[in-house]
């Protein structure tokens, strides 16, 4: 599309943020570094630390993981090999061993594999000086070349020791103990103990970095006021489906922003950093399930016309599941998406970059209100593209940048992440408990039978000017999603090749997922560090918004002009711009909540939700479109159905809260298709309502 014939505020979006982009550039060229964020502290302690009582496991064998490790004999160790200090970490035992000759070895014990040696530590350990740190580190208090006392780390994914600093100490360590973040020593020329501690601190943003962020955010709420002083939003599609006239492409850039939140900014790079691109192959399996999307099931939606994709269910089945399905994707929307898309990025920010968890939700939320109130539906989706530019833009730079940082340039780096299978696509074992490539298929399957099933993205596609344009925009998402997705996996595994060179540079605090913005904080320059951050605004926001036009579609469409005596579309407009407001504000503040009480707990249940209450319905869609035979009684009966096997399984344990959706969903089309066999066939028409009769729709 050229840029001329965009909407004249993103031709001025579009040449602002290629001028950015340049400068930004050119500000990056500099091989400048900020100070590393974290430091050795060193200072008395007036009180003695507590013992160390943590265990160590190995099999069904636990001993104390203290300096009495040394007399211990662990089974499956070489007999050659002497502990000198173990512990826990992330499931697995940890043990610095040395020999007969004095050479030192680390070996991690796994109940799946037994015993592994990794990269020998290149100083002597203290007896019983070694704890875990963060997700992913162990530190490690050991005997220094000079006869000092020298803090070791170790990165137990990249394999990679780094030597912290030495510490001073008069006489020999007569005791070294856990303490904070460190250890507490004492030695023969002390009665008091010396604490010995990793000290976390974070960068600032600076001017440049600000000003980047509030030119991201005023541009956004400025297409929402382009739109409000342009359009007339006098009609439910208007406002809702922005005129039904929003170009193929433009709808499938939409549908990406909406499917791609900061969470997976952030998670997927951490994703790949700690395993490999095993999870990619989700996206590639699922190119094969949007041709079957984009050719069977889009075409026979969007020719029905809705605004609600829940008519769908009506017209199908009865007004019942309609309103019951509506209202619980309303609900699912306010209780946990909103919530989640804006506290988890606003967490992982603040631990590196000091911006508050407060001002950050703030902002995106008060921010993406605006716009979305405005404009509508067609402010929503021109942002989206503004977001995917703004989002892979910073990516596109953050994979090049680290490349580029990495010993050896582009060669290096693939050589690197090949010799260590961090590449690694497919899995073709048969094994429920990995990504394998049957599970992806599995959920390629179920999600073509059921992808009406979400009104956040359906919305987009039936915003598209004919059923024709509406599967293009399905084709475009298709194109985007797995060169984005690519990046994403790109930059986890460019992370591990530079922290597996320097190891030094990486903080032992944090956690996993807080590599990508440690890196964002601590490596890149005054800038460019606006501009990651910006986008990770970005892939909040444009989730956020999309949320927000849902929940007041669906409550205007789906219940207003359903149940009111004297509806009308302008009525129903205004409320929804009430209700954006609405649920604008209990995202933002449920949000706020979640950053007060425990986010994994939170999180956890907002998922197992989703699966145990959403599943079924979902399921309706496949029986809906996918057989003749299925009614409304057998609909209803397989919900209920899918309801209490899912729950039988929530409460028994008996699977992964991953596999409640696909449950719910198995549950609902085999139980609903048998007991629709107890009824009598539909009654009305079913032209334009399954895929066998959708030629037959006008």
């Amino acid at each position: 599309m050229p840029l001329f014939r965009l909407p004249a505020v993103l031709r001025v979006v579009v040449l602002l943020m290629t001028l950015a982009l340049g400068s930004l550039a050119m500000a990056a060229s500099s091989d400048a570094r900020p100070a590393s964020l974290t430091t050795l502290k060193i200072e008395p302690l007036s009180t003695a630390p507590a013992v160390n009582t943590s265990e160590l496991v190995i099999g069904d064998q636990k001993v104390l993981a203290d300096g009495t490790l040394g007399a211990a004999k662990l089974a499956g160790l070489p007999d050659s090999a002497r502990p000198i200090a173990g512990t826990m970490q992330s499931n697995a035992g940890w043990v610095v061993t040395v020999d007969q000759a004095g050479a030192r070895q680390l070996w991690r014990h796994e109940a799946t594999s037994g015993w592994t040696q990794r990269a020998a530590p290149p100083l002597t350990p203290l007896p019983g000086a070694i704890r875990a740190s963060g997700q992913a580190h162990l530190l490690v208090l050991a005997s220094g070349e000079d006869g000092g006392v020298e803090m070791l780390s170790y990165q137990t994914i990249t394999n990679a020791w780094a030597r912290l600093g030495p510490v001073a100490v008069t006489g020999a360590v007569s005791d070294v103990r856990l303490h904070d973040n460190g250890f507490a020593l004492r030695t023969t020329a002390s009665a008091g103990y010396t604490a010995v501690t990793i000290e976390s601190s974070k960068r600032l943003l600076k001017a440049l970095d600000w000003i980047v962020i509030v030119l991201y955010l005023t541009l956004s709420a400025g297409v929402g006021l382009f739109f409000y002083l342009r359009e007339k939003k006098n009609s439910n599609a208007d406002y809702f489906l922005a005129g039904r006239n929003v170009p193929w492409w433009a709808a499938g850039i939409s549908l990406y922003a909406t499917g791609t939140s900061a969470i997976s900014f952030i998670a997927i790079p951490a994703k790949s950093f700690a395993t490999n691109w095993h999870l990619l192959a989700q996206n590639v399996v699922a190119l094969f399930a949007t041709a079957a999307v984009a050719i069977l099931i889009i075409p026979l939606i969007r020719k029905l016309n809705v605004m609600s994709v829940y008519h769908y269910l009506e017209m199908r089945f009865h007004p019942s599941i309609r309103t019951v399905s509506s209202g619980i994707n309303i609900v699912l929307q306010l209780g946990g998406r909103m919530s989640i898309v804006l506290f988890l990025p606003s967490l992982a920010l603040a631990a590196v970059t000091g911006i508050s968890v407060t001002w950050s939700i703030l902002l995106m939320g008060v921010v993406t209100i605006a716009y979305t109130l405005l404009g509508g539906m067609k402010a929503v989706i021109w942002t989206d593209v503004i977001q995917v530019v703004v989002m892979l833009g910073g990516a596109f730079f953050a994979i090049g940048y680290v490349i580029w940082h990495v010993d050896g340039g582009a060669s290096g780096f693939f050589a690197a992440a090949q010799a260590d299978q961090k590449m690694d696509v497919f899995n073709w074992a048969f094994d429920i408990r990995q990504p394998t490539i049957w599970g992806f298929l599995l959920f390629a399957v179920v999600d073509v039978i059921t992808y009406p099933k979400d009104q956040v993205m359906m919305q987009r596609v039936l915003a598209t000017k004919s059923p024709k344009e509406a599967g293009w925009s399905v084709w475009t998402l298709a194109a985007i999603v797995v060169p984005g997705s690519l990046t994403f996996f790109g930059i986890g595994t460019a992370l591990y090749v530079f922290y597996q060179q320097n190891p030094e540079k990486m903080n032992p605090l944090l956690n996993v997922d807080a590599t990508f913005p440690h890196f964002i904080a601590a490596e890149l320059p005054v800038g460019i560090t606006g501009l990651i951050i910006a986008g990770i605004f970005a892939a909040s926001m444009s989730t956020l918004s999309s949320c927000m036009n849902s929940v007041a579609t669906l409550i205007s469409v789906d219940f207003y002009e359903k149940f009111a005596k004297n509806p009308t579309q302008e009525k129903s407009v205004r409320l929804a711009e009430w209700m954006t407001v609405v649920a604008g504000v209990i995202g933002v503040g449920t949000a706020l909540i979640l950053s007060q009480i425990n986010i994994q707990s939170a999180l956890d249940k907002s998922w197992e939700l989703l699966g145990l209450l959403g599943g079924g319905f979902a399921g309706c869609y496949g029986l809906g479109m996918f057989t003749r035979r299925a009614n409304w009684q057998g609909a209803i009966v397989g919900v209920i159905g899918s309801l209490i096997i899912t729950f039988a399984c929530w409460r028994a344990g008996l699977v992964n809260p991953v596999f409640y959706q696909p449950l719910a969903i198995g549950g609902c089309l085999v139980v609903g298709y048998i007991a629709s066999y107890f009824f009598p066939p539909p009654q009305q028409s079913l032209a334009g309502l399954t895929i066998f009769d959708r030629k037959k729709s006008t």
